[in-house]
């Protein structure tokens, strides 16, 4: 976190709201937003509003003294800055590049490539390199080995280029997902409205909370807090910034016809974005009746991507609904998309519940939304409806067929300290089980055992946990 617990209020309103925007794209905590919140709308704040308001900035990391040992941030790629300076050093030039931007590495490879006529287009080693002719015709004056060595500088080059674009893809999804377009949001707008600008801070802050290990479902993310900033936002607010997170009708009614019909074709661009990704992802054999884990599975990218998805699913439908254009699902409803879950957690919940989660049973009845979306299946609202009702679901409550219903405003709870979704009574020992592997579903590592298991023994994790039978 940026701010200390020695830190003054004497920090401008602007200084507290340039932070405020920076943490759309990371993850601080409520609490730690809220106490932000309150200290950019000092003065302004009924009485009512300010004792909402620090009932979550008590919890603070400035307010309690101490710091979250979980990060204040989603991974991030790793820039191409490392091959840039051995590209720099191998070549004796100097080219100027933005080592984070893909576009920008593949013009640096092919200004460095220029001497020795590489191109990003012709980057096979057996296929594309010039033979010693073609390299004397071209006026070169290097040996075999210094020209196949920057060739593979080259072509190592691109390939980042590639990877990096690739993930830097799946963190923007990722941040659609948790976020809407929260973290899209110009800094400029951002600054313009300080009242839908903390509402914005704090409802993104509330919708990236961790998952917890758990038989109950997600807390609503819009808790009493959200609700008392979301008031504070009047008839002439920036409705278009706060419909960027929160697609409700509540913030919808708020909106120019076109401006709805523009945020549904940002929605219905991200579904058929997410789902070609997911359909690049999809293994083969996947026990849809189950969606357990298996070992060779890259369940945090499919799950990240099934956030994006089901995200934007939500906001289109809220969208048509909104533009009372619902009838288009009587032609093509994608169904939503399941979670990847660990077998522990598939086993508690069966134990507890009697069976698989219902909407589990939909989704393994209906075709995979990719193939609806692209027309190779097809997948209509009475296909849907029929899905649910064997399942034992409403289609329209359960947000199949139309937007989730309204749920009630949250109260506050703290941020529980989680290790891999399990919760921990105190940071120092949650950063010490994370150290040690505790709860990764990987060996505890040899030399943190001991402190490991002393810390277990004391009753540290809060949370149920399954028993060791059902595991």
């Amino acid at each position: 976190m940026r701010f200390r617990k020695d830190e003054g209020r004497d920090r401008s309103r602007q200084e507290i709201l340039l932070e405020l925007h920076a943490s759309l794209d990371r993850r601080y905590r409520p609490e730690d937003v809220a106490d932000l919140v309150l200290q950019a709308l000092d003065g302004q704040l009924s009485r009512r509003e300010r004792i909402v308001l620090q009932r979550a900035a008590k919890h603070s990391s400035r307010g309690q003294g101490w710091f979250s040992s979980m990060s204040t941030d989603y991974a991030r790629p790793v820039g191409g800055a490392q091959q840039v300076a051995a590209a720099t050093r191998l070549f004796e030039r100097t080219v100027e590049v933005d080592p984070d931007d893909p576009e920008s590495l593949l013009e640096f490879a092919a200004t460095m490539g220029d001497e020795i006529r590489w191109t990003p287009e012709r980057t096979d080693f057996l296929a594309d390199r010039l033979n010693r002719d073609a390299r004397e015709a071209a006026g070169m004056e290097l040996s075999k080995r210094q020209y196949n060595r920057r060739f593979r500088m080259l072509r190592r080059i691109a390939a980042k280029a590639g990877t990096l674009g690739v993930e830097q893809d799946k963190r923007h999804l990722l941040m659609v997902g948790v976020t809407g377009f929260g973290a899209d949001i110009p800094l400029e707008r951002f600054l313009a409205d300080v009242n839908a600008a903390c509402f914005v801070a704090y409802f993104t802050a509330r919708r990236k909370l961790r998952r917890e290990f758990s038989l109950s479902g997600r807390d609503n993310p819009f808790d009493e807090i959200a609700s008392v900033l979301l008031d504070r936002c009047t008839a002439g607010s920036d409705w278009w910034m706060i419909a960027q997170v929160r697609t409700s009708p509540d913030v919808l009614e708020h909106l120019a016809e076109e401006e709805r019909g523009r945020l549904l074709g940002q929605w219905s661009a991200v579904l058929r974005h997410s789902t070609d990704l997911l359909r690049e992802r999809w293994v083969p054999g996947t026990d849809r009746a189950s969606m357990i884990v298996r070992r060779g599975d890259d369940s945090t990218t499919w799950n990240n991507l099934a956030t994006a998805y089901n995200a934007a699913r939500a906001g289109w439908l809220s969208c048509l609904a909104s533009l009372d254009a619902l009838d288009l699902l009587d032609v093509a409803c994608p169904g939503k998309a399941m979670r990847l879950m660990a077998a522990d957690l598939a086993a508690w919940h069966r134990g507890a519940n009697g069976g698989v989660d219902p909407n589990t049973a939909v989704w393994e009845t209906l075709p995979l939304p990719w193939e609806v979306l692209d027309g190779s299946a097809t997948c209509t609202r009475a296909d849907v409806e029929a899905a649910c009702r064997t399942a034992g679901l409403d289609p329209e409550t359960s947000g199949w067929t139309a937007p989730a219903p309204k749920r009630g405003v949250a109260a506050f709870r703290p941020t529980p300290e989680l290790v891999h979704g399990v919760s921990i009574a105190d940071p120092v020992w949650a950063a010490l089980l994370r150290r040690a592997g505790v709860f990764s579903g990987k060996h505890v590592k040899p030399d943190l055992a001991a402190d490991a298991g002393h810390g277990l023994a004391a009753g540290v994790v809060v949370s149920d946990l399954p028993a060791k039978e059902e595991q």
